[in-house]
């Protein structure tokens, strides 16, 4: 993961300095005036957990849309929603006072006996929400390309994970109604998050896209009053931590000094 991040700040460094020497010997002349206008994005992330996150749950992945206003200073307004899932569960007290003892976990599959007598599988997953609003800068280093550079964007809001428990059938007579909130971890609370990356608008209109690296910090807390299988509260402040590597393709609808839209 590290390398995969020293390579990339690498690249991003680069970029820079190749599209300005290009611009020099390609496109002399009256540099463009900076566009303004909104950003529709569409990112994903794949994040490795830090803090308490990562003592409940493996790497995941966040999706989701973001609109942005960029100003003609380059400067950037807007919010985001991302959907965080993920497959690797790690609390190894989960459901085990209802669990068949015989069961075999690997943090995603847990086996249980029933109402009809059966042994059946229940597999659990990682989901949640961040949705948040952001202010932040482009950094242009192209005077002919002068909406491109690198961006920093800051983005704080609200964070929610718990652990889905997905008993298709409700043939688990512990796992039904409002028994399954005494499993489920419930937690939320605020967050603040760091991108720092590249973002790039191309003349041909198509090839929009920014790509980078990011930090998220949540403030959070256990949201149940109590839990089945430990037999407490989980009310505890937490520290959750995300750090990733974020890409995201995006349409920008920019205004023309003539005042009419142009949707590149």
């Amino acid at each position: 993961m590290k390398s995969c991040v020293y390579t990339l700040l690498l690249l991003l460094s680069t970029v820079p300095v190749f599209a300005q020497n290009k611009d020099d010997l390609f496109a002399p002349g009256i540099a463009p005036d900076t566009r303004h206008g909104f950003i529709l994005n569409g990112n994903a992330a794949f994040d490795m957990p830090g803090g308490d996150m990562a003592k409940r749950f493996g790497n995941n992945y966040r999706l989701g849309p973001a609109l942005l206003y960029k100003t003609s200073a380059n400067w950037l307004f807007g919010a985001k929603f991302d959907f965080i899932i993920g497959s690797k569960i790690k609390e190894d007290s989960l459901m085990f006072n209802i669990r068949d003892k015989y069961s075999a976990t690997s943090g995603q599959l847990y086996e249980f006996i029933n109402s009809g007598g059966e042994r059946i599988g229940v597999p659990v997953y990682e989901r949640g929400y961040a949705v948040g609003v952001n202010a932040g800068k482009i950094f242009n280093f192209s005077k002919n390309h002068p909406d491109n550079g690198l961006v920093l964007l800051t983005t704080v809001g609200f964070i929610q994970h718990r652990i889905n428990i997905y008993d298709k059938d409700k043939s688990v007579n512990q796992l039904r109604g409002d028994y399954i909130k005494g499993y489920d971890r419930l937690t939320n609370g605020s967050f603040i998050e760091q991108y720092v990356g590249y973002m790039y608008f191309s003349d041909s209109r198509l090839v929009n896209f920014t790509i980078g690296i990011d930090a998220l910090f949540g403030f959070t807390q256990g949201r149940r009053d109590y839990l089945y299988d430990v037999r407490r509260a989980d009310t505890k402040q937490r520290v959750d931590m995300l750090f990733g590597l974020r890409g995201g393709w995006f349409i920008p609808i920019f205004k023309r000094k003539s005042e009419d839209l142009l949707f590149e």
